[in-house]
């Protein structure tokens, strides 16, 4: 006879806790593949949850499409996953917002940028990739600051940052 509140198996067996505090073999430690299954499910969400909140360069950019635009930096988001920068460009009948999409924040703190580095009213010209599908946006291939000689650089997989003079 089972105990109130408890369910039979497949096998017959109680297959989890009842009202009594009997305890199926599962969760006795007899079959562990329950609590693995548990584990597991709950680590694929994790993955597919962190591979959703970052995204592949070429999926978002289309380094087929290069644009070069000049402007002036109205903000610098020094942010993870990746920090970016809006840019006012001059254009008919007034200025236009670009978002210009930088390498991983991680990356360029390795290479010496902060949060100071690029600032409202600093003049930029920027190289990069056009988005595949948001109008004025830009991955940064490189960002020159002509007024101190600063330079940034995607070079392969890597950023590169120059404050010589030229």
């Amino acid at each position: 006879m089972v105990a109130r509140g408890a369910c039979r198996s497949r096998e017959g067996g109680l297959r989890w806790p009842c009202m009594t505090g009997a305890i199926c073999r599962r969760h006795r430690g007899g079959n562990s593949l329950h609590g693995a299954g548990i584990v597991t499910a709950g680590m694929l969400a994790c993955a597919s949850f962190a591979a959703s909140a970052h995204h592949s360069i070429s999926a978002v950019y289309d380094s087929t499409r290069q644009q070069r635009i000049e402007g002036v930096v109205a903000e610098f988001q020094f942010v993870n996953p990746h920090p970016f920068v809006i840019v006012t460009v001059d254009a008919a009948g007034g200025g236009e917002s670009w978002r210009l999409e930088m390498d991983n924040r991680f990356e360029l703190a390795d290479v010496g940028m902060t949060n100071a580095t690029l600032k409202p009213g600093d003049r930029v010209v920027v190289t990069g990739s056009l988005g595949r599908t948001e109008p004025r946006t830009l991955y940064i291939r490189q960002l020159d600051r002509p007024a101190d000689g600063f330079r940034y650089e995607q070079v392969g997989s890597r950023p590169r940052v120059n404050t010589a003079r030229p």
